[in-house]
């Protein structure tokens, strides 16, 4: 089936996912609405009639990253047998996600240093909120089971479990080689583990 005769939640879809790809190749604020449609193959006006504006396609990333990134983290905190090995597997996988797509963190750098308010903005900020929140109830078990340091401050772990990603990723993006970013997050959550883990 060609794009050009997608159902309109596909379309949709493939829409998201174009955008995101155009990110990893350019600045995602350069990003126009005339190249997305021709990306895909279509006219502006076959793209207009599933997203009224450009802030509309943009919040649909938002939401498409917000769901998919929580999605994954949620299911590898299920999957691991104690809170520390919860919290590297949520590390791991959301390298892991940047990875498949190095478009996103720079669309959610990009949102959040937007002047104003927006809708792609908020979602990005409460992106990030829930995402805080979730590590927050991991590290206060682990605390609770004794398996990370009572006296760690919960607040700094999960500035520097973010940050940590984050800085990754930002270093990964300026050497051009998101590939390094597996290979580099095992060894920087082994140091993280130290600073956080129980000495028991």
């Amino acid at each position: 089936m060609s794009h050009k005769h997608l159902p309109g939640e596909e379309r949709r879809e493939l829409t998201v996912e174009t955008v995101i790809a155009l990110a990893a190749e350019q600045n995602p604020s350069d990003i126009t609405t005339a190249a997305i449609a021709r990306r895909m193959g279509l006219t502006q006006g076959a793209l207009f009639r599933h997203f009224p504006n450009k802030d509309a396609i943009l919040q649909a990333v938002m939401e498409w990253v917000a769901e998919r990134l929580m999605a994954r983290v949620e299911q590898a905190t299920a999957a691991a047998p104690s809170p520390l090995a919860a919290l590297e597997a949520v590390f791991l996988t959301h390298v892991d996600f940047v990875a498949r797509h190095p478009g996103v963190p720079r669309m959610l750098f990009g949102e959040l240093q937007r002047a104003g308010e927006s809708a792609p903005k908020q979602l990005a900020r409460t992106l990030v909120q829930h995402y805080g929140e979730h590590l927050q109830r991991i590290i206060a078990t682990g605390r609770q089971q004794g398996e990370l340091r009572a006296e760690i401050d919960p607040d700094a772990a999960v500035l520097l479990f973010i940050g940590t990603i984050q800085g990754l990723v930002m270093q990964s993006l300026l050497a051009g080689q998101l590939e390094n970013l597996r290979r580099d997050a095992p060894r920087v959550f082994a140091l993280y583990r130290r600073a956080i883990g129980s000495q028991l």
